[in-house]
């Protein structure tokens, strides 16, 4: 899961890339509404936390702009302006979700996880394929009750791809769900990545199968190639 954070004052923002890098996001930050703006036109995002006290551009005229470009990023606004009217006229604007400064980390991460799951189109906080269950609140993978163990980056792909399951995923989409840990990326370390996946879900039946020249998708295992 891709997340944008729209932050002016740094010591949080670097509090929440913190938080929420350790909770296994993807994460990008920029600190003004112009090159908030920028970052959604130029990239994908599942979700964009977005301040409205903004340099530049204020925070509502972002989200009017987003909207406007038809842009269906998941939107909540974290904000000090929590006044009613500020609150109807985000959400008119087309904002998903409303966080009044100060707040509660817990409560923030929870509400990333109601919206990502909406995003997801799952009613539930699991997602199930084959024996293979995604607890969207805790993040963890599993099969049979057991933690299936995957480092960060390998995580951030099955769930690009295990939350479109059946679906075949470009390289560039899982590309993008990863660029937020500053890492530098390559079709090659989306291969490896993919190659260690295989390992770890061929005992549990199911595997990654290549597209040529499309992507990838999760499926059952089988007896062809993947």
């Amino acid at each position: 899961m891709r997340l944008l954070l729209v932050e002016d004052n740094e010591a949080l923002a670097d509090g929440l890339l913190a938080i929420l890098r350790g909770s296994g996001y993807a994460v990008d930050v920029v600190g003004d509404g112009i090159s908030a703006l920028a970052a959604v036109t130029a990239e994908s995002f599942d979700l964009v936390i977005l301040d409205l006290n903004l340099p530049e551009m204020d925070g509502l005229d972002v989200l009017k702009a987003i909207r406007g470009r038809q842009n269906r990023a998941a939107v909540l606004i974290l904000t000090a302006r929590g006044t009613p009217e500020e609150r109807v006229r985000g959400l008119d604007l087309g904002a998903d979700d409303y966080l009044t400064k100060p707040f509660d980390v817990s409560e923030l991460e929870a509400r990333i996880r109601v919206l990502l799951r909406r995003q997801a189109g799952s009613r539930t906080s699991t997602v199930e394929f084959g024996s293979v269950t995604f607890d969207l609140t805790s993040r963890v993978f599993s099969a049979s009750g057991t933690r299936i163990d995957i480092p960060s980056r390998e995580r951030a792909v099955l769930e690009t791809l295990f939350l479109r399951a059946g679906k075949v995923v470009s390289k560039e989409a899982i590309m993008q769900s990863l660029i937020g840990f500053d890492e530098d990326l390559s079709t090659n370390a989306i291969e490896q990545y993919v190659s260690r996946l295989r390992r770890r879900l061929t005992p549990h039946g199911l595997t990654v199968k290549t597209a040529r020249g499309i992507g990838y998708y999760v499926d059952r295992c089988c007896d062809e190639p993947a």
